[in-house]
């Protein structure tokens, strides 16, 4: 197997590897004329978005600085928005439903290392995919770490760290995050 393809499976790759690097130096091109270009050319910023990523729904809004390490496993649905400084590490698929928002400075990370200290040093690391169901709004400075998924509905507090996966209609919040209450979808 490549480095790319160990990537993708979840198995420890080299992320030194220089296909990968190609592709990490080729997004970054991406991302520095995505932002050098000003937030009033929406259709423009909207089209290189559409060329970076893996797929998108037809409106989605991404405000500078915006950074990643692929791009083309990122895959946003339908009204997506994210706020400034948004950091997605997309060493596996990151997917996020219809109608997401995510607040400044939110960081979605794929990207882990191992926890034996003799294999780390190695440089091997390895990458567990988000998902993120419809209509969810992270709050500003949440991280959302690797292998996470979360349901619909869900609300992630401010600074909440989210270390595991929850269902849906929740709003979490803390470090680590946990539940804080249900939300009721068809309450007014």
């Amino acid at each position: 197997m490549t480095e790319l393809e160990k990537m993708l499976s979840g198995e420890m790759y080299f992320p030194s590897d220089k296909t990968l690097t190609m592709m990490r130096v080729a997004c970054r091109q991406q991302l520095d004329v995505l932002n050098r270009t000003c937030q009033s050319e929406h259709k423009t910023r909207t089209q290189l978005l559409k060329k970076l990523f893996g797929g998108t729904g037809k409106r989605l809004y991404i405000e500078s600085t915006f950074k990643c390490d692929y791009g083309e496993n990122i895959f946003v649905g339908e009204s997506f928005y994210a706020n400034f400084n948004c950091v997605i590490l997309d060493a596996a698929p990151v997917t996020i439903g219809d109608n997401c928002m995510l607040a400044p400075q939110v960081g979605l990370y794929t990207a882990t290392h191992p926890i034996n200290p003799t294999q780390r040093a190695t440089g091997v690391e390895f990458a567990k995919p988000i998902t993120i169901g419809d209509n969810c709004w992270i709050g500003g400075m949440a991280v959302i770490n690797p292998g996470v998924t979360l349901g619909n509905n869900v609300v992630v507090a401010s600074g909440a760290v989210v270390t595991k996966s929850f269902g849906s209609n929740l709003v979490i919040g803390g470090n680590p995050a946990r539940i804080i209450k249900t939300i009721d979808p068809d309450a007014s």
